[in-house]
């Protein structure tokens, strides 16, 4: 199978193109390296830095490569940034997302649509996880312009029979992950941890406040999903992401620490702007097709050990 990666010089994406080589497909890797890096690419992998925003560019290469499946994880990303540039937002995730749908059409590919469980539905109250049924609540242009690109596929899929599956990711995790940028917790926590540096919980511990409620999974899960979905297993659904647990910043902080295993500083800050206080996603249909997610801890172990082989390198 030939199968196309947008995004996949980026965390999740690479691992996505890592997984169908080792699968045994031929892989071509899109990724305009505004976020992504080379180092994450595989050697197996055709690699073109091409931003998807550049409609003839892609359309060429889509057209000669004929993927079988288009694996499509180039996005803005960040919530923040989209607050600050919605413009940006709707140009990257609206339109270039576009220019992707339409050379899926042509070459008669599935696609695979990296969308966001953690920001699609909106607050999510205690004792509750949210189902693919649950209406879109977005509070974010980013949240918004996934939501939007979610219509135009089953738009699409109604009017011209286009095999789409929608992957609504909740809080991704794992080796890779960029530890610079304003999201991505877990690696932001681990890189300082590391470094002997302080980390920071946005929220109040004085109070009992334990910070944001985040769905945390393993980026093995996602791959896990997207090579289903590359077989169509997948075709026509729409489906969660997720573990269904809900874990404060707080209670990440202290599993972090612990497997840090170095004497470390917790300090309290301010709420951000914006940030969802609850979000947490009903695994159940992705369980029933994959199997069980991975568990936290484990996932956390295996990021750990990834970050703490990075120290020092070059």
């Amino acid at each position: 199978m030939k199968v196309l990666v947008t995004g996949g010089a980026g965390f999740i994406g690479s691992h996505v193109a890592e997984a169908a080589v080792d699968a045994g497909h031929r892989v071509m890797v899109v990724d305009d390296l505004s976020t992504g890096s080379t180092d994450n690419v595989p050697l197996q992998a055709d690699f073109h830095p091409v931003d998807i925003r550049n409609r003839e560019a892609l359309r060429e290469l889509v057209l000669h490569f004929e993927p079988d499946a288009i694996s499509h994880h180039a996005a803005q990303a960040s919530v923040s940034r989209s607050v600050r540039e919605p413009r940006l937002d709707a140009d990257v995730n609206v339109l270039g997302s576009v220019n992707v749908l339409e050379v899926a059409l042509e070459c008669g590919s599935r696609l695979i649509f990296a969308s966001t469980g953690g920001a699609l539905y909106g607050e999510v109250e205690e004792g509750e996880a949210a189902g693919e049924d649950r209406p879109p609540q977005p509070l974010s242009p980013y949240a918004c312009s996934k939501a939007s690109f979610e219509l135009y596929l089953r738009a699409f899929g109604a009017s011209s029979g286009l095999r789409a599956t929608v992957l609504r990711y909740a809080n991704v995790y794992g080796p890779r992950q960029d530890s610079q940028g304003e999201s991505g917790v877990v690696a932001i926590f681990l890189d300082r941890l590391l470094q002997g540096a302080p980390i920071q919980v946005n929220a109040r511990e004085d109070v009992g406040d334990p910070g944001c409620v985040r769905d945390y999974v393993y980026v093995r899960d996602a791959v896990r999903a997207n090579l289903a979905a590359f077989d169509g297993a997948l075709d026509g659904r729409t489906v969660n992401i997720a573990t269904g647990v809900g874990t404060s910043t707080r209670a990440l902080a202290e599993e972090l620490v612990k497997l840090v295993d170095e004497p470390a500083i917790v300090t309290d800050g301010p709420h951000r702007e914006g940030d969802l206080k609850r979000s947490v996603l009903d695994p159940a249909v992705m369980v029933s097709i994959l199997g069980e997610p991975t568990p936290l801890r484990r996932g956390l172990v295996a990021t750990t050990e990834w970050f703490r082989s990075q120290v020092g390198a070059s």
